[in-house]
């Protein structure tokens, strides 16, 4: 029982230490999102009735080296958000003129630990948000803990407004159905580090 808690307080310590920038490693070193493992959805409402979609495609990573994050970008095609109707599918990719703009991308600028246990960290998470091709810098908590070693988990939710993005929100049926400017996006990202990432996990 204590080896398996200290096993989950050393793994707490490297997710604090990638969150913050830190690794004992010289060499730089790369966590991917898992697609399989990881979800995203993406609510609001409307004068009818509320709607969730799902984005069905991400990818990205996180690049740490030496004692700092090197880099932490996430990309979403616009057209992997998905929902039960085809014409709010449709009306997004058109808010988002998607032929133009088919990326969602955050970048990482800054990260900030809040609060850790010896199960998880709370980070503030500062970052540029770039959709419909509007960046804008957003800040928003999330939280880490990792699964194994080698694999992370972060999850959190972010509100966001498309008209601070240019964005106009949805309207349908001739103008009757139209959908409120602000939007949640909820997140539970799983992302998995290369073997060196493992091997310094074990150590």
């Amino acid at each position: 029982m204590l080896k398996t808690k200290l096993t989950k307080f050393h793994m707490l310590l490297m997710v604090s230490g990638i969150l913050a920038g830190f690794t004992g490693a010289a060499k730089a070193q790369t966590l991917k999102i898992n697609p399989q493992s990881s979800t995203m959805t993406i609510s609001g409402t409307t004068n009818v009735h509320n709607f969730q979609s799902k984005v069905t495609q991400m990818s990205g990573e996180l690049v740490i080296s030496g004692k700092k994050v090197q880099s932490l970008k996430v990309d979403i095609p616009v057209k992997s958000i998905k929902s039960n109707e085809k014409l709010m599918d449709s009306k997004t990719y058109e808010a988002f003129n998607a032929e133009k703009n088919p990326t969602i991308t955050f970048q990482l600028t800054d990260a900030v630990i809040q609060k850790a246990t010896a199960e998880d960290i709370d980070v503030a998470v500062t970052g540029n948000l770039t959709m419909a091709g509007v960046t804008k810098k957003i800040t928003f908590n999330t939280t880490g803990k990792a699964l194994k070693p080698g694999t992370f988990q972060f999850t959190g939710s972010v509100g966001i407004k498309m008209t601070d993005y240019k964005m106009k929100p949805p309207t349908a049926m001739l103008g009757i159905m139209k959908v409120g400017d602000a939007i949640t996006l909820k997140f539970s990202i799983v992302m998995v580090g290369d073997p060196e990432v493992n091997a310094l996990l074990t150590k």
